[in-house]
């Protein structure tokens, strides 16, 4: 564990594509990391997140074969899907707000229900997005361990999700691979857009 800032984390975290195939994790690591990721903000503070940690190296195979055979899927020590529970505010949301007391949680389990109902394009928009903030929960953590991860993006779906067995209401947001890094990654880091261009004061100038 190194002590490393958060901005440095920030700083130092990119997008690894090459890791090391011998290197293993322990297991205390990876709990902490998905206990960790945990801590992430969620709209309503639902936890639309499943983490599905992949172990078997079979099924590390065949989600590659799945997934444009990215060898991430094979060669990173840990491997994680971030599944989406797009369900998961119809199911006691009340549980959310537990730390509230009883009378308020059950308030506000009152307004997830009137949020979402009739509204599924916007139940499974901020269920993304909420698994976004997860996945880069647990990347900035890995980072702060001294490991190196990977974002992955692309698979076939529905083969994914049955090879993974996922229930109704359930989809694959991302996999996030986690490792460390073969000291030859082929490419150099990419280059960020400059400030000027990405940071707009308070509205976009007229066409």
């Amino acid at each position: 564990m190194t002590n490393m800032s958060v901005s440095t984390a920030i700083q130092q975290r990119t997008s690894v594509r090459v890791f090391e195939p011998d290197y293993v994790m322990n297991e205390s690591d990876k709990r902490r990391l998905l206990e960790l990721a945990m801590k992430a903000p969620s709209a309503w503070n639902i936890q639309h997140w499943r983490f599905v940690l992949v172990e078997d190296p079979a099924q590390r195979a065949d989600l590659q074969v799945a997934a444009a055979n990215q060898a991430q899927f094979t060669d990173a020590a840990m491997l994680v899907a971030i599944v989406v529970d797009i369900d998961a505010w119809t199911r006691n949301p009340a549980r959310y707000f537990k730390a509230a007391g009883d009378d308020i949680a059950e308030v506000l389990a009152a307004k997830v229900h009137d949020f979402y109902t009739d509204r599924d394009w916007l139940a499974r928009d901020e269920a993304m997005r909420s698994c976004g903030l997860a996945a880069q929960t647990l990347m900035l953590a890995a980072t702060e361990m001294g490991l190196a991860s990977c974002p992955m993006d692309i698979f076939v779906a529905d083969t994914v999700t049955s090879l993974l067995n996922l229930p109704d209401g359930h989809e694959t947001a991302m996999f996030v691979a986690i490792g460390q890094a073969k000291a030859d990654q082929g490419m150099a880091r990419m280059e960020r857009l400059p400030y000027s261009e990405i940071v707009i004061i308070d509205r976009f100038p007229m066409a």
